[in-house]
């Protein structure tokens, strides 16, 4: 088994600089939240945020480009909380460069059978 561990959106909620983070624009909210796998406009619209973004001066969305293949934390535009966690398909540097395709599958997200599973 390679798969990778997600973590849960519980854990991501009370420690949310502990992964790497990336932002979605408002049009791709209701997708992610319905399941979908993102796709990289999402990611690389004026709303969205890479690592070496230069509307992130505080970089806050890091300073190192991201590997195929690299678990990371999905944020919607306007929003505090992490909606999504997932494993990238393509590097971050490539979809910079092609801005289409799918980016990241959508692992566990807001709404999904494992948020509602109650652990209490």
């Amino acid at each position: 088994m390679d798969d990778p561990i997600l973590p849960h959106l519980t854990l991501i909620h009370r420690y949310p600089r502990c992964f790497q983070t990336l932002r979605i624009d408002r049009g791709a909210i209701r997708f992610v939240l319905s399941g979908a796998t993102l796709m990289t406009p999402g990611l690389t619209s004026p709303g969205g945020r890479l690592p070496n973004d230069p509307n992130d001066p505080e970089g806050k969305y890091g300073k190192e480009e991201l590997d195929a293949g690299e678990v990371v934390v999905i944020e919607a535009e306007g929003k505090d909380h992490a909606c999504m966690v997932g494993v990238l398909r393509v590097g971050t540097e490539e979809m910079k460069k092609v801005k289409k395709g799918q980016a990241c599958e959508a692992g566990h997200y807001l709404g999904d059978g494992l948020w509602q599973l109650s652990l209490g």
